[in-house]
């Protein structure tokens, strides 16, 4: 066989070769998402360095989207509360980390994810037995509030609310807003002497009685 036959013949098993690893790439992509599909999203717990909880966040968000791992990765929360606070004699709400050192992320895990979500500067590792994803129950989940309950409340502006959850329970005051999208509304509350515009879930409130 001529030198430039050899030739030929080398590139022709190259290409096939190519294509054949081309090929089982792309099986390999497809089973892995098939078996993601699969997967259910549920609620793990990360522990971040102390002050690092945004950065953490911000972090992972990068990972997110420099892996596009959208599909996988849906959703990071910093779990906030509001707490009346008094300074130079003067109360006023504020929102603080309810859960210092911990992030909490909804996603389709799977051993594949374990590096990308560590890697993430910030980030320790996770919450659970020797430092292995466990994730949280249905119950845990709605006592963090990560995910909002959806509650119909017959409210409308101007209508008078009462608070039932939270450091406002027992006070009243008038709707300003309804956002039945996000499932929150806006009233205005006597706070402090004054008239204050706060943010409530509806599952945070009843209409008050006549």
């Amino acid at each position: 066989m001529e030198e430039k036959d050899l030739e030929q013949t080398q590139v022709e098993q190259d290409a096939e070769k190519a294509s054949a690893a081309e090929s089982n790439e792309q099986v390999a992509e497809k089973q892995e998402k098939s078996l993601a599909d699969t997967i259910p999203a549920k609620w793990y717990v990360l522990h971040t360095f102390s002050g690092y909880e945004n950065v953490a966040k911000k972090n992972l968000e990068t990972v997110i989207e420099k892996f596009n791992l959208q599909d996988r990765i849906f959703d990071i929360v910093i779990p906030m509360e509001d707490v009346v606070e008094e300074k130079n004699g003067k109360k006023k709400l504020v929102q603080r980390k309810s859960m210092p050192c911990y992030i909490f992320v909804k996603m389709k895990y799977g051993d594949d994810l374990w590096h990308n979500v560590t890697i993430a500067r910030g980030i320790t590792g996770f919450a659970g037995p020797k430092g292995r994803p466990l994730e949280l129950t249905d119950e845990e989940v709605m006592k963090m509030k990560l995910e909002k309950i959806k509650v119909d409340v017959d409210v409308e502006v101007g209508d008078t609310i009462e608070v039932i959850d939270g450091p406002l329970s027992g006070m009243v005051g008038k709707v300003s807003a309804v956002n039945t999208q996000e499932g929150t509304l806006t009233a205005l509350l006597e706070m402090f002497g004054r008239e204050t515009s706060v943010e409530l879930e509806f599952s945070q409130v009843r209409k008050a009685n006549k």
